[in-house]
């Protein structure tokens, strides 16, 4: 018996009794619920170096297009949290606590209020504050960046008012497996069919107690790599051109927050291509497979037709140190040791007693999340990963012996996911 079904085992009763009513959660409708969302472009004007892929090594060359910030809001009773999904690559290690730290103080919040994520899209700025390593003008674009997450979010705390909510599942065949086994049994990036995927599209809809719709989070797995580095021009990808198909069909005044769901072994089913091809009739793969997502989206935003009031929230975060894989000591030097663990933050929060939203700074691979949301306590459970920093691949245990990109990769020693998802759900079960 592996350690993933030991897991189970155990905590099968536990989720027993959740599930049969002998252990009882906190009502969630008490109060009234408010949300509040704001959007900002964080399109570049100047030409900047390219997130995602090391040969790259000139400037973009135009937009495709824009970059954006969609912020919002929760609030009940004075408990609220912040969700940000921005239309970039990745915080970094080092850009990241700079800009926490400045949203933390400027709003007074605490870190298990603020989930700040990345929809990891390729085609999108390298973020940078160092003036040794980085590139002046993505140094440049950064600052106005975190500038601009500040306008955002204020912006969004502006927008508070009380809402109703309702939630929505669909499925999408825009994700598909990237780990292609070779005639020699090696693993490849490429396209597995008939690899594990989570086709799940999650979406919550948000209106006004009048009916009015106002905004649609929406969670789905895969990575915004349908370009690959030979395109030079600033794009959402597939995440980010999805959001732009919803907000246009719903209408400009309804914001939607896209978030990418555990992904590190997803990617789109027509990935790492040159250009936007744009030939008499063709429809560019990016744009294609970015409305399909967006249309199955905006079909389960119109089947929401129930919306509650209320819901209670509740907040927690903490980091666990997960063990260094052995084959990085070779990195390490009498000067510069590197340490022997590395960190993952968890940030989880609920709306009521249906909803959940659990971050995580990996780029964890899609069996961990299905796990995860598997175990959970509540009904819908929204996986966001590269969410309040990055510490790179998170592969289950299984995959190690199979190699592979992921696991040439991955900083974390095998048994670092199954530390990862006992500690997620024991945060979701306690949430108060």
């Amino acid at each position: 018996m592996n350690v993933k079904r030991i897991f189970f085992v155990i905590s099968f009763p536990l989720i027993s009794l959740f599930s049969f009513g002998q252990v009882s959660k906190p009502e969630g409708n008490a109060g009234i619920l408010r949300a509040g969302f704001a959007k900002i472009d964080i399109t570049p004007s100047i030409p900047v170096k390219l997130y995602g892929y090391s040969s790259r090594k000139t400037y973009s060359e135009g937009t495709h297009d824009p970059l954006s910030v969609r912020a919002v809001i929760f609030e009940n009773n004075g408990k609220k949290f912040v969700l940000v999904s921005s239309d970039i690559g990745s915080y970094g290690s080092e850009v990241f606590p700079v800009i926490q730290k400045s949203i933390l103080e400027k709003f007074n919040l605490k870190e298990s209020e603020l989930f700040l994520s990345t929809i990891h899209s390729h085609s999108a700025p390298v973020l940078s504050l160092n003036a040794e390593t980085g590139d002046p003008n993505n140094i440049e674009y950064t600052k106005t960046l975190q500038q601009k997450l500040l306008t955002v979010i204020r912006e969004a705390f502006d927008n508070l008012r009380p809402v109703h909510t309702g939630i929505g599942t669909g499925s999408s065949p825009v994700g598909s497996n990237r780990r292609e086994m070779r005639p020699d049994g090696s693993i490849t990036l490429g396209r597995n069919p008939y690899g594990i995927t989570d086709k799940e599209v999650l979406v919550m809809k948000i209106a006004s107690p009048d009916g009015t719709p106002v905004g649609a989070l929406y969670d789905y797995a895969t990575h915004s790599t349908s370009l690959g580095p030979h395109n030079m021009q600033i794009s959402g990808d597939i995440l980010g051109l999805s959001a732009q198909f919803v907000e246009k069909i719903l209408g400009n005044e309804v914001i939607t927050p896209v978030f990418a769901g555990a992904s590190g072994n997803i990617d789109p089913w027509y990935r790492v291509l040159p250009e936007f091809n744009n030939e008499p009739g063709w429809i560019p793969e990016p744009v294609l497979l970015g409305t399909l997502l967006g249309e199955e989206v905006v079909h389960v935003y119109r089947s929401i037709k129930g919306v509650n009031p209320g819901g209670e929230i509740s907040t927690a975060f903490a980091t666990i140190e997960c063990p260094r894989r052995k084959v990085e000591d070779n990195k390490s030097t009498p000067d510069q040791p590197l340490p022997a663990t590395i960190p993952v933050n968890i940030t989880v929060a609920r709306i009521g007693n249906d909803v959940a939203f659990v971050g995580f700074n990996v780029e964890m691979l899609t069996e961990i999340g299905m796990e995860i949301k598997s175990g959970s306590p509540y009904k819908h459970t929204f996986i966001i990963t590269h969410c309040n920093g990055a510490s790179g691949y998170l592969p289950p245990a299984e995959l190690y012996k199979e190699g592979g990109y992921e696991i040439s990769a991955t900083r974390f020693e095998i048994g670092s996911s199954d530390m990862v998802v006992k500690k997620a759900l024991r945060m979701l079960y306690d949430l108060e």
